[in-house]
């Protein structure tokens, strides 16, 4: 990959708040986003609601927004100016097709598609819990992730409660066999037991080990209670290797306002899972999202991601993203300043680059992916 440059990073940040808008192709004249966009993935756990592209050969996420100023054109980002004018950025978007596995039905009759999706051209992903017990009702939402959405798709028969070992193993098979899969990424809702879900993970872990023996997987979970960490050697004697522990911020008045359940965890825990983490997976193995734009100052934001970076873990920095559904998006919270998140963005790839850490070296994972962040395109 050639060298980062900051117009890369400062476009991608753009684009990564601003989205894009969809021309249609020159011989129609109707906007068809299944057909232009055919991969999307709206909703669900997490701060990404997206069209799934390769911009320049590189896996990313996009919201879309006919409102912005940045548009698909035949296959190339131009961007339109007040005075009408379009420039032509000169990269190449490419659209990733819808994969064949989604065809597919189990034997029970759920939809491959409501197991697992597809996220870039080669990442499985799948939630295998779909209720968490921090997002709970909407009359008593106290305790939930106010960007996210996990229990939107469920609602919306886009994916089901609980996803089998088996159901997963199958799927796993299928989507390497047909699409080319090339790693998987399993997160779980936090479950009211001390292992926060993790040993259901594991589960799953080791049926997909079994059907796919050389498939990377990656798994994310919350930290388990301090006197269960065992749960971690218990995904990784499954066979996972690599896990993201996400805690979005390191400021603790913004993860009460932003994750007031999550919140109720200490950093302390967090920070214990980790380095048990990087001992049982490595350096580089282990990763954790930091979330742009929840009011957090951005100098302690790269502070904080310099020491994760220092013990071994990876800040996977992304914007926060307003997804419909969300208590944030009711709220009206905007997305960040895209030149706030290229500055941070660019600082945090720096220190990376500097302690030889690479979203593209890891096994699985979303930093593997690097879709919902400009680190790739940084060179993070």
């Amino acid at each position: 990959m050639s060298a980062p440059t900051d117009s890369g990073v400062a476009v991608r940040s753009e684009v990564a708040v601003r989205g894009v808008a969809i021309d249609p192709p020159t011989s129609s004249t109707t906007v068809d986003l299944g057909s232009t966009i055919p991969l999307r993935r709206p909703g669900g756990a997490g701060p990404s609601d997206d069209g799934h592209v390769l911009v320049d050969g590189l896996k990313t996420t996009i919201p879309i927004n006919p409102d912005s100023p940045y548009r698909l054109r035949d296959g190339r980002l131009v961007r339109t100016g007040p005075d009408g004018g379009v420039t032509d950025l000169g990269v190449d978007v490419d659209t990733v097709a819808r994969p064949a596995f989604y065809d597919l039905t189990t034997a029970d009759g759920v939809r491959y598609e409501q197991i697992a999706r597809l996220h870039g051209d080669d990442v499985l992903a799948t939630t295998v819990v779909q209720t968490c017990v921090r997002y709970g009702s909407d009359d008593d939402a106290a305790d939930r992730c106010r960007f996210c959405a996990i229990e939107q798709s469920l609602r919306s028969g886009a994916t089901t409660a609980v996803k089998t070992p088996a159901q997963l193993a199958e799927v796993a098979e299928a989507a390497v066999r047909l699409d080319g899969v090339t790693q998987m990424v399993m997160t779980t809702g936090t479950s009211n037991g001390r292992d926060r879900g993790a040993r259901h993970l594991a589960r799953c872990t080791a049926a997909i080990r079994e059907a796919v023996p050389g498939l990377p997987i990656q798994v994310q979970c919350e930290p388990p209670a301090p006197d269960d960490l065992a749960a971690l050697t218990a995904l990784h004697d499954a066979g996972a290797d690599a896990i993201g522990i996400h805690v979005e911020s390191l400021d603790d008045a913004v993860r009460a306002r932003w994750m007031p359940g999550k919140a109720s965890v200490p950093l302390s825990q967090y920070w214990a899972a980790w380095r048990e983490s990087v001992r049982l997976f490595g350096r580089n193995a282990v990763s954790t999202y930091l979330i742009v734009g929840l009011g957090e100052d951005p100098d302690e934001l790269v502070a904080g991601a310099e020491q994760l970076i220092d013990a071994g873990v990876y800040p996977f920095v992304v914007p926060y993203r307003p997804i419909p559904g969300t208590l944030a998006f009711a709220d009206g919270d905007p997305a960040p300043d895209p030149a706030l998140l290229a500055d941070v963005t660019a600082r945090v790839a720096a220190s990376l680059r500097a302690a030889g850490m690479r979203g593209a070296d890891q096994a699985a994972g979303c930093a593997a992916c690097g879709a919902c962040s400009a680190l790739s395109a940084a060179g993070g």
